[in-house]
């Protein structure tokens, strides 16, 4: 079987989230890797940036098993978090939606729904009242959930059928985003944003499927994946989605983008090489994608956020600093590494997606020991005070 048969099959975020846990043979790259020019050097973190916080809110708390997904936040004490529990069960692993109210974690439950959520991948927060999930459903179906912090009900949407993967959302008040995959092509689902009463539209793109997506107003937005041989962009206008132009990247895949406005955007992915996988960022300037390149060579890139201010946070995992949870934020010009609370020497730490809100920089995912057990993990940065420990900020080692 072809490296593309396989991602046709299954969507490439799957199939990546189970080369990680090593659930299955690592692909062979079919491309070499893309030989950009314009290697940013990493500075070291100056006075006053963020540092580690106390590990007092390192898990969630998740049952055995666990594992965080996404992260949204509307404010420092109203944080969201989803994923799963018994995620090597694929019958049985539990969606899971937890949130963060400035001291501690709750999980809030999903009502009435007896056939129940598996994985959640992604969470959006329009608004305290307007928090949406998606990921899979134990009856064959994408899962689809709104609520608050007074519980979430499954909502039902007519177009989607048996088949369909949804793997990112977006939200804001009134509208609703949700990307995947159907039959082998980009899958685009949307709403006016209500549970009831809802006209839901598809759009069905090019081959490949898309696992991030983000809104900058109401008629522009970004979704991102991979097309089976190199990264792939749609772009909302108010004409409706139409594929995007791209740096052509061989072997090279989106997981999740952050719009800053109209004019500026950061979407993030890899790039298959021997011998592993290389980060790829992409930057648009509001005319065109370019390339930017971090000083890391091997990192795996997550997810994405921003300030709105011009600053991105990216999460993901280091293999040269396995045990530490790892971010990289970018400000236009330069490059910071952000490194978490070390784990037990034989945890690999991965952070799936990251949130910033007020001066709380939030990143979720998970730690998997040598006995390939996961625990899920919650770390958190911000501005020194108190006893914070400065030394948690670490420069990222310059590429030459």
């Amino acid at each position: 079987m072809t490296r593309r048969l396989i991602r046709r099959a299954v969507p490439l975020c799957v199939l990546f989230a189970g080369l990680l846990a090593g659930l299955l043979p690592r692909a062979t790259s079919v491309a070499h890797a893309y030989a950009g020019t314009d290697r940013a050097q990493a500075e070291r973190s100056p006075s006053g940036d963020e540092v580690a916080q106390d590990a007092g809110s390192s898990t969630g708390r998740l049952q055995s098993d666990g594992s965080l997904s996404d992260v949204a936040g509307l404010s420092a004490k109203d944080i969201w978090a989803v994923g799963q529990a018994n995620a090597w069960d694929f019958w049985r692993n539990q969606g899971v939606i937890t949130h963060w109210n400035g001291s501690s974690w709750s999980e809030v439950p999903i009502r009435g729904d007896a056939t129940g959520a598996g994985h959640l991948r992604s969470v959006a927060a329009a608004s305290a009242t307007e928090i949406w999930a998606v990921g899979d459903g134990h009856d064959g179906l994408p899962y689809v959930a709104k609520g608050s912090r007074d519980g979430f009900d499954r909502v039902g949407v007519p177009q989607l059928r048996t088949g369909d993967w949804l793997g990112g959302v977006a939200a804001s008040s009134g509208r609703l985003v949700a990307v995947g995959s159907r039959d082998g092509k980009a899958f685009l689902l949307s709403s006016g944003g209500a549970a009831k009463g809802t006209t839901w539209k598809t759009v069905q793109g090019p081959e490949g499927a898309m696992y991030g997506v983000a809104l900058a107003g109401r008629s522009d937005g970004w979704a991102v994946g991979d097309s089976g041989s190199g990264p792939l962009a749609m772009r909302l206008t108010g004409s409706g989605w139409k594929q995007a132009d791209l740096p052509e990247i061989k072997g090279g895949f989106l997981r999740d983008v952050y719009a800053d406005g109209r004019k500026r955007a950061v979407a993030i992915g890899g790039l298959y090489q021997s011998g592993g996988i290389s980060p790829l960022v992409l930057e648009w300037d509001g005319r065109h994608w370019k390339r930017v390149t971090p000083p890391e060579r091997r990192a795996e890139l997550y997810g994405v956020t921003g300030d709105g201010d011009g600053t991105f946070w990216i999460s993901g995992y280091d293999p040269g600093h396995e045990t530490e949870g790892f971010l990289l934020r970018y400000d236009g010009s330069r490059w910071t590494a952000l490194r978490g609370q070390e784990a037990a020497a034989d945890r690999t730490v991965r952070l799936q997606a990251v949130a910033h809100v007020d001066d709380l920089t939030m990143a979720v995912g998970h730690t998997l020991d040598g006995k390939s057990r996961y625990v899920d993990l919650v770390e958190r940065f911000a501005p020194p005070s108190g006893g914070a420990d400065a030394a948690a900020v670490k420069a990222a080692p310059s590429a030459d």
